[in-house]
This record gives C-alpha cells, structure tokens and sequence, in this order.
C-alpha cells in the first residue's frame, strides 16, 4: 500500500485531471476521471442532482457544447483520505472568456473519489457558487 503522502498526491492529480478535462472540453478525458456506476452524482451550479455516469456525461457534453473556453484557478484545495475514499474541497475560480465580457466566478466544489480499479475515479462532484464571507462583528440578525 502506498504511503498517505503518495496517495494524496494521487488524489490531488486525479482531481487535477478532473479540470484538465474541464478546461479542454474533452468528454473522453472527462470519462477516463469517473466512475462510471449508477452511484456515481454531480450538481453543477443551480443545477439538479445526475445521477449515473449516464447522465452525468450528457451534462458534460452539453456544457462542452455551450463553452467556448474556460480557465481555472484553483484555490483553498483541501484533501481527506479515509481507506477507499478521499474527497477535495476547493474553490474554483472561473475565467469564462467565451463571452463578450468574460464572466470571473468563485465555486465552491467538493470532489468525492473512490479507489476502484486500481486508481483513484471521481464519484461525485458537487459545486455552487460561493458565498461571499461575512465579518460577523458587522452582522445583525435583526437586520434580515
């Protein structure tokens, strides 16, 4: 068995490999990162919860088709390991230059991986946009 640093390190680049994909458009390399099972699930932002690699491919192909470039910068990365299961959370800084006006965005993702055929395969994503942090010191629940 490989060592917890050797396997979070093989965590961080499947996850890695995970928005490689993303940013080439690239529904092969995209599959190559899942598992593809029927317990597999992704929620993109504001959108319903897919379930099974099925569906989860058909979102990606449609969000393939309806990119022209998107770029990430990844921050607040964060790995957990627990014997066959590990999850990443981060923050997705998104540059969408496609537009007329590019679109800069901050995510909130939680990618959940399961080692299964000997390497490490995505079974959920999860994202929604990031809440802006509040200094609490400012914060009056009687104003809401």
């Amino acid at each position: 068995m490989a060592s917890r640093e050797d396997q979070e390190a093989a965590i961080v680049r499947t996850n890695k490999r995970f928005y490689d994909a993303f940013e080439q458009l690239d529904i092969q390399a995209m599959a190559v990162v899942w598992l593809h099972a029927e317990r597999a699930r992704c929620v993109h932002p504001g959108w319903r919860t897919l379930r099974g690699w099925p569906a989860i491919r058909e979102s990606w192909i449609a969000i393939f088709s309806n990119t022209e470039e998107i770029k990430f910068t990844i921050t607040n990365l964060s790995v957990n390991l627990s014997d066959r299961m590990a999850w990443v959370s981060c923050v997705e800084n998104i540059i969408d230059s496609g537009n007329a006006i590019p679109v800069v965005s901050a995510i909130e993702a939680t990618n959940i991986f399961e080692w299964a055929d000997s390497e490490w395969r995505l079974v959920q994503h999860h994202a929604s946009m990031a809440v802006r942090e509040r200094d609490d010191s400012d914060w009056d629940p009687s104003q809401n």
